[in-house]
């Protein structure tokens, strides 16, 4: 098949750019805006694959997208293109909107005009189903939409408009929603990530309100192969939660992560110490966890990282490659998000 993978320069999407070229026979083309956390290092090992393709496109560019969908003429599109940053959604909301909405709706538009398209397949979070008590049942397909943030507002739209255009153009979709992803090649903004290279520096390491908030952390590399078996076999108006079963407290997690740190660089310091807790991010949901059976039971796939050897594999990832992080921190900084727009 020819697949459309948008946003494949960012950090699941090139995860996904990678499994496609490295372990099948599909065709890729990689649309892009190239936007501050677009990576090309992170294609370095199939960028010169003669299966693979990019086209640099704004999905908020209703005429591009239109013209770059009618050229291309994919099998299937796997759409990952979104603005994912809470903190920047609370201080710049407008961008979300554009993004995550109207770069929807613009794709979606487009690709009504193909004949044959096999599947329309739209990667969403957990977050669009809000906060979880911590005694509650995990979020499953039929639970209700209650976003709290900006950004998981603009996701749970797109959730929307995605199931809207199945139901009234008869366009072959599937809506997937993810629990928290980590792994090698994460922008260095984010929580895992920003952990291990603070904690490396022995810089200290802040953490939202208590630390108690709860995720469910899911292996990229398990999440794009739970997004190829809804490729090949997923059943068009259906939506598939995909969970890591891995559910750790944010404090748990920079323990863990400060452990690792130390074992690795072996200096004798205790970066637990460095721990402090700090103002917590405005709406910031208690837990999010996702039930994955529908996944499991009817297309075969399991997640295959315990917690303990995928945030090893992490760090171990992190501390090998400052010539692909270093840079990416520099041209960002390390400020804090989140406060400024809530203000």
């Amino acid at each position: 098949m020819k697949i459309m993978v948008t946003g494949g320069l960012g950090f699941i999407g090139s995860a996904m750019v990678r499994l496609l070229i490295e372990s099948t026979d599909h065709e890729v083309v990689n649309v892009d805006k190239i936007s501050y956390s677009s990576t090309q290092g992170s294609l370095a090992p199939v960028a010169s694959s003669s299966r693979y393709g990019f086209q640099k496109c704004d999905l908020a560019d209703a005429e591009a997208v239109t013209t770059l969908v009618d050229e291309e003429v994919p099998d299937v599109i796997i759409h990952l293109a979104a603005e994912s940053h809470v903190d920047r959604s609370i201080d710049g909301p407008g961008e979300f909107v554009q993004s995550n909405i109207i770069g929807t709706f613009n794709l979606l538009e487009a690709a009504r005009r193909l004949p044959n398209l096999l599947l329309f397949t739209h990667v969403s979070t957990d977050e669009v189903f809000g906060s979880l008590q911590n005694y509650d049942p995990l979020f499953n397909e039929h639970t209700r939409y209650d976003p709290r943030s900006p950004y998981s507002a603009t996701k749970a739209a797109s959730d929307h408009l995605v199931r809207a255009w199945g139901e009234t153009y008869d366009l072959p979709c599937v809506v997937t929603n993810c629990s928290n992803n980590y792994g090698p090649y994460q922008f260095p903004e984010k929580l895992i990530p920003t952990m291990i290279l603070k904690a490396s520096k022995l810089d200290p390491l802040p953490i939202y309100g208590d630390g108690g908030n709860i995720r469910d952390w899911l292996h990229v590399d398990d999440h794009v192969a739970g997004l190829l078996s809804v490729v090949e076999r997923g059943e068009p108006g259906r939506s598939y939660m995909i969970g890591g079963g891995c559910e750790r407290t944010n404090l748990e997690v920079v323990e863990q992560i400060c452990d690792l740190v130390a074992d690795r660089l072996d200096d004798g310091a205790n970066r637990r110490a460095l721990i402090e807790f700090v103002t917590d991010r405005p709406g910031h949901d208690r837990r999010y966890a996702v039930d994955s059976t529908r996944i499991q039971t009817e297309l075969g796939w399991k997640p295959r990282y315990r917690f303990e050897d995928g945030i090893a594999q992490t760090v171990d990832w992190y501390l090998s490659n400052p010539a692909w992080w270093e840079p990416l921190l520099n041209a960002t900084g390390a400020e804090r998000l989140g406060l400024q727009g809530a203000l």
